[in-house]
């Protein structure tokens, strides 16, 4: 089997951080959320991968590289426009020739891994395998429709689901699937829907088999599913220290303090990671916080947050929460008079203030 993530797109709805960095690349427990679904695959004894990229391909492949860190081999296929999952399905259809493979979206994140539903695929004789988990809003997802343990009917996000079982990010597929994206039209938003390709291959009288996740899984593609899926993964953290940590400090529960971190005179609760070179000095770190590379927080006081690296947080007079702070972004006290607030905030910034 092979391996296919995609990692195009734009990511508006998590802008304005996205109009600079690939949505794919945005820190969860300080690591890109890209890098949990390679993990993923390659756990399940996947190596050939193809990542599809888009405009965002020079960040992607410097992020990534050539996949020897993860023992795989990865080759990058350009997708001229986000033209819908089936397009992206086309679109490595060489890369895929005619064995099975695995598709992954890159901004997804699946606490426990595929490594079952891979198994699960390679044991049976289906044409096609799609994960399902059940959700309260299935008007936003694809849904399927199930007779026993087949997958009869599948519709992109209905008006009146018949089902609340939605369509995540990850699914399998023989070389099949080719055959279908090449025989469905686009959608009225002009895609080539997945949906609509593995209804395909329900009516070509192929196998389509469900898997219904019964662990955490989400897809990272706003504020809040950014902040809930930190929260998981660090819920999951094995305490270390590997910076320093003065003598008047406190330290309690999971927290994960990578090289070069500094602690002076502060409180951190966990679960929270520091990442390499930052420096918390009187300051208070709250329990599912993420802090990334070279950021500085000094009397200030954060938690159930992710600051992403060599950001600045100084003289905060009030606890910061539920807030994902971008790269070298400066949040201070400003010192001067008269008194103001004054910002400089990038497009789709959002801003609360007391």
């Amino acid at each position: 089997m092979k391996g296919l993530i995609l990692s195009g797109g734009k990511g508006t709805r998590l802008r304005p951080l996205t109009y600079t960095r690939a949505k794919q690349l945005v820190p969860v427990a300080n690591k890109p959320v890209l890098f949990y679904g390679i993990e993923a695959i390659v756990s399940a004894g996947i190596t050939d991968l193809g990542i599809i990229v888009g405009d965002t391909h020079r960040e992607i492949r410097e992020a990534v590289g050539d996949g020897s860190r993860w023992g795989a081999k990865i080759t990058y296929i350009h997708q001229d426009a986000p033209s819908g999952l089936a397009h992206a399905v086309l679109t490595a259809e060489e890369f895929i020739g005619d064995d099975s493979f695995v598709m992954y979206l890159g901004d997804n994140l699946i606490l426990d891994g595929i490594t079952s539903l891979v198994d699960e695929f390679r044991n049976s004789q289906a044409n096609a395998q799609i994960l399902l988990a059940h959700v309260s809003n299935p008007e936003q997802f694809g849904v399927a429709e199930l007779e026993g343990n087949r997958v009869m009917r599948l519709i992109e996000k209905p008006r009146e689901p018949k089902s609340d079982l939605a369509l995540v990010g990850v699914y399998l597929f023989d070389s099949n699937i080719f055959k279908a994206a090449k025989r469905i039209k686009p959608s009225t938003r002009n895609e080539l829907e997945i949906t609509d390709a593995i209804q395909e291959l329900i009516d070509m009288g192929l196998a389509v088999d469900p898997h219904v996740v019964k662990g955490w899984w989400k897809d990272t593609g706003k504020l809040e599913d950014m902040l809930e899926a930190n929260r998981m993964v660090l819920d999951r953290l094995a305490p270390y220290n590997h910076g320093s940590v003065d003598d008047v400090s406190t330290i309690n529960h999971r927290v994960a303090i990578e090289e070069g971190a500094v602690v002076e005179r502060s409180h951190i609760r966990g679960p929270a990671i520091i990442g390499r070179n930052a420096r918390v000095i009187d300051s208070y770190i709250g329990p599912f916080t993420s802090i990334q590379s070279g950021t500085t927080i000094r009397n200030a006081e954060i938690e159930h947050s992710i600051v992403c690296e060599d950001a600045l947080i100084e003289n905060i007079g009030i606890r910061i929460e539920d807030s994902l702070i971008g790269r070298m972004v400066e949040l201070r006290k400003a010192m001067i008079r008269p008194r103001a607030y004054r910002f400089v905030l990038g497009d789709r910034s959002v801003v609360g203030i007391l």
